[in-house]
């Protein structure tokens, strides 16, 4: 059995390895326990980061296909269309959630068997109402987010 982990933390790579499982680790460091392990750059744009992700998956798996792909990576951070540091905030959700729903969702396209599993880290604050958090709701893929209460 073969699963791709995009935020290769140490105890889910562990897990799977206790298993026999084979695992490719996607994160910010090499991941040693990793049967192979693909690094990532915050500093690169989102093309340059899907691109070489898509190219080192590629290199690893070749025509081979995994049985999961789950991306458990993510982060958090709130505040409000007036916060001094929306944009900082904003830039990091989009980086941290969306990238890393997007490019493993693009991954699963090419390399998850028929019938295998893709999981995506959400977002329970974007879930209900988020006055005081617009960068999950913007980040959630089912925010509802009231704008009369992010002003």
């Amino acid at each position: 059995s073969s699963v791709v982990i995009w935020g290769g933390v140490l105890t889910g790579v562990l897990a799977f390895r206790a298993r026999n499982w084979w695992v490719a680790s996607i994160d910010v460091v090499e991941n040693e326990e990793a049967s192979a392990s693909v690094v990532v750059r915050m500093r690169d744009s989102f093309t340059e980061q899907a691109v070489k992700v898509t190219a080192e998956v590629g290199k690893l798996l070749g025509e081979d296909k995994v049985d999961a792909i789950l991306c458990v990576a993510g982060g958090w951070a709130g505040g409000n269309a007036k916060s001094k540091s929306l944009f900082k905030n904003c830039d990091l959700m989009w980086k941290q959630s969306m990238w890393t729903s997007t490019i493993p969702s693009h991954l699963a396209t090419k390399h998850l068997k028929e019938g295998g599993l893709l999981t995506l880290a959400g977002a329970k604050a974007a879930l209900d109402g988020t006055p005081g958090m617009i960068e999950p709701s913007m980040t959630g893929s089912q925010g509802k987010t009231d704008p009369a209460q992010e002003v």
